[in-house]
């Protein structure tokens, strides 16, 4: 079975970046002319500050020199976070979005923008914003679901209180 030099390198990186307490996210490596660009994508629950950025590009850099993982040629090793608009992927992105707001592409088709209230193992409760005056509304989404979701960049949020009246409504309905 062959392996691709993303999967490679992700075998041979991936311990490194967990012992520094992250988690790889994506590994890409790009041709810019005649130099390589191997970036690679970290990130936490609590997210990753410079310092942390900082000390797992020296570690990847030094596991890179000593392997031949990139082969004879020149390459550059950029190492970051997401970025504001990721898209999310995997469980643990959902829950890490918690009280963002989202737009999600459905199966049904259609999309919804929505901010994440809360996530468990089979979907996630989310608050629809209400449109013209009228209240948001609380709608429950199921991983299956949903096609793809990204998250979305809020220049003017007036409420950065997560646990809004819909929440409220949710967690009552449940209690009921």
């Amino acid at each position: 079975m062959s392996t691709t030099q993303s999967e490679r390198l992700r075998e041979l990186l991936e311990p490194l970046v967990t012992s520094q307490g992250l988690d790889l996210e994506e590994i890409a490596v790009d041709s810019v002319g005649r130099k390589r660009v191997l970036s690679v994508i970290v990130d936490s629950d609590t997210g990753a500050d410079l310092d942390q950025i900082a000390d797992v590009s020296r570690a990847l850099s030094a596991k890179l020199d000593e392997s031949d993982a990139m082969g004879e040629g020149e390459y550059t090793l950029e190492v970051g976070t997401p970025g504001a608009e990721r898209a999310l992927t995997e469980h643990r992105h959902y829950v890490r979005a918690t009280g963002r707001l989202v737009k999600f592409q459905l199966h049904e088709g259609g999309e919804i923008v929505a901010r994440i209230l809360d996530v468990d193992d089979d979907g996630l409760d989310v608050e629809v914003p209400g449109v013209k005056g009228r209240k948001a509304t609380a709608r429950r989404l199921a991983f299956a679901d949903i096609d793809k979701a990204r998250v979305q960049v809020e220049f003017n949020r007036k409420d950065s209180d997560v646990d809004s009246d819909v929440a409220k409504d949710m967690k009552e309905e449940e209690e009921a």
